[in-house]
Order: C-alpha cells, then structure tokens, then sequence
C-alpha cells in the first residue's frame, strides 16, 4: 500500500528517470539517423543495426515504465508544489500522467508497427520478442503514422517538462529542478 507522498524523489526514482530519459533521446537520435541513412549496399548492414537498436531502445524504455510504475503505486512521488497558481499546477500534473502514457502506448504502438512489417524484435540481439499483430502493410501504414504522431507529442511534452524544469530554476528559483539533480543548489 502506498504511504503518504515522500518529500523527495530517491536514487532509485532518479536513476530511473535520467536513464530513461537517456534512452528517450538516444530512439530519437537514432531514428533521425536512420531516416537519413541510404538504403544501399555499403549503408545496409548499418542502417538495420540502428533500426534494432532504435527497437531496444523502445522495448527498455517500456520496462524502464513498467518498473517506474510500479515503484510509484508502492513509494508514490513527491507532490507538486501546492503554491504553484492553479493552471501551472495543472500544466505540470497533466504533462507529467501524459508522458507516463506515452512511455506505454509508444514502444507498444512501435512494437506493434514492426510486427505488422514482418520484422521480428530481437531485443538485443538475443532474445525474440513475440509478434503482437499478425504482418499486415495496411495495418503498418497506419500504426506507422500513430508512432510518429506519438513521437511528435513526445517531443512537445518533452520540451514543456524541461521548458518547467528550467522556469523553476531560472525565473522561479526554486528547489523543483534539484529534486532530480540534488547536487544542484536552487538560488
């Protein structure tokens, strides 16, 4: 059963959060690489291996969540500040269950996209994760387009949560941001 809130997030609440934020960006910069990567003989054996390790990077970051999660319903989290005016209080609550969502919905949606293309995942190269959909290219296309606009509010959400973090340090000078960086003094 869950306590009362803590004050502060723990190594392990932070560990988690930073590594997967880690991997968040390193699927982003892998898609962008692979996107911009010919498909020709000399860049094929490249442009495969970025595209399994963008797909190990997915299935982490879905049991990077799946362990966060459950370590939130047994510890909770440290509340938002309640003198925070009722909209930024709102904004900072939304953005956060938003971003837990998508840590879900996306790596399956990408799971499912693989599986529709007749791409098996082979999380790190050993282990093959079972198909969710059966090979479909009507159903890729679309769940193609779903990871995508899934990825493009990622960003969106990604850019308000730092955009959050750094209003309170700079502007608000506040202890927020050092609730995840704690060798970071507020002003």
């Amino acid at each position: 059963m869950k306590s009362a809130a803590p004050s502060n997030y723990n190594a392990l609440q932070i560990s988690l959060h930073w590594l997967t934020a880690i991997l968040i960006c390193g699927a982003f910069a892998l898609v962008w690489t692979f996107d911009n990567t010919p498909l020709a003989p000399d860049t094929f054996k490249l442009k495969l291996q970025l595209i399994a390790w963008h797909k190990w990077a997915g299935i982490t970051v879905l049991g990077l969540f799946a362990l966060r999660f459950a370590y939130k319903l047994v510890r909770g989290t440290p509340a938002v500040d309640p003198n925070l005016p009722p909209l930024q209080r709102k904004l900072a609550i939304g953005v956060h269950h938003l971003l837990y969502v998508l840590m879900l919905v996306m790596p399956l949606v990408g799971w499912m996209l693989s599986s529709a293309k007749g791409y098996p995942v082979m999380l790190y190269g050993v282990w093959q994760m079972p198909d969710l959909v059966a090979k479909n290219e009507d159903l890729a296309k679309v769940l193609k387009d779903i990871h995508e606009l899934l990825a493009n509010g990622l960003l969106l959400l990604i850019g308000l949560h730092v955009a959050g973090a750094l209003k309170h340090y700079f502007i608000d000078k506040d202890a927020t941001l050092s609730r995840m960086l704690p060798f970071l003094k507020h002003k």
